[in-house]
């Protein structure tokens, strides 16, 4: 295998594992800048992964089992929302019950459905779509333009949520929540509307990351099968700095440790797989630990609003 083979595969599976982990931070991103910290990304992908298996299996269409997924995100997000922002639970403890929900709700409904055998929608999975002229440029063409149609989404939304961030009335609204919220209900921001809405629209984004991880990598649900995607979506954002464009090429910074484990064994590496999975995991931590307090998050994160 050549060189320029080994670097379009390479670039090609790094677009592929980055697309769930970016689909979540973007979700976790929004929530973040209204002013919504939100560390149960792990739990609601989960959930969708399983309900995304679910949904596919029975409607025998995996777009379907998407908008399943994305729907019961929703609906979580919706449950998230009412205990942060109406009932001003703390968000962090809300996040680990979401955690830990979905890690047992995913497996409890699994078996409910389909007991202890091995469901596969492989042949409902999302298929890869070539984009003709632009799929034959060398080295990145392959890589770029010929892929799920999910990946291209995932990419396309980037410029999509930074546009509406920064450039909309909606989005500087919603940016002025997460700021100082009650300077923005003075204004007349009706500042629970606008964190209820982000809530739902995140973990919606969340649940979809969830569903292609499922559907589009693996084409079957396993237990416990994001393998912490959430926490290193939640990295992805804080090494991002809070800006679309940034938590992108976080993402792909650490998927490229699962792409080169991808890779490994085409190209008979001697270096050990559990090895170079690793790598997402360490450049986790150390974002955490060295860029979490370098980072500027939006003021009013994590703090409850009580209007009037």
């Amino acid at each position: 295998m050549d060189v320029i083979n080994i670097l379009g595969g390479l670039l090609s599976s790094d677009l592929r594992m980055a697309t769930p982990i970016l689909l979540g931070a973007l979700g976790l991103l929004i929530m973040n800048r209204a002013g919504l910290i939100n560390i149960g990304c792990e739990g609601i992908m989960l959930v969708a992964t399983f309900v995304a298996v679910a949904g596919t299996y029975y409607t025998h269409n995996v777009w379907l089992g998407m908008v399943c997924a994305m729907l019961v995100g929703g609906l979580m997000g919706l449950l998230f929302a009412f205990l942060t922002v109406s009932l001003r639970a703390n968000q962090v403890v809300v996040g680990v019950a979401f955690n830990t929900m979905g890690a047992g709700m995913s497996t409890v409904l699994y078996r409910m459905l389909f007991g202890m055998d091995f469901v596969s929608v492989k042949d409902y999975a999302f298929t890869h779509v070539s984009i003709p002229v632009l799929k034959d440029i060398p080295l990145i063409g392959d890589a770029l333009f010929h892929q799920m149609p999910v990946v291209y989404l995932a990419f396309l939304l980037v410029p999509v949520v930074s546009y509406f961030l920064f450039r909309t009335p909606a989005g500087l609204n919603l940016r002025s929540v997460g700021e100082n919220p009650k300077a923005a209900d003075t204004l007349g921001i009706d500042v629970y509307k606008m964190r209820y809405a982000a809530t739902i629209v995140g973990c919606m984004l969340m649940a979809m990351g969830g569903a292609f991880l499922s559907t589009g990598l693996l084409n079957s649900f396993q237990e416990d099968m994001t393998a912490n995607r959430g926490f290193i979506a939640l990295a992805a954002v804080i090494f991002g700095r809070y800006k679309p464009t940034g938590v992108m090429l976080a993402t792909m910074l650490f998927a490229f440790g699962l792409a080169v484990a991808n890779l490994l064994p085409s190209i008979n590496s001697p270096i050990p797989y559990n090895f170079v999975t690793m790598i997402p995991y360490i450049l986790t931590i150390v974002v955490l630990a060295g860029f979490a307090g370098k980072t500027v998050a939006p003021a009013a994160a994590g703090k409850p609003y009580k209007k009037g």
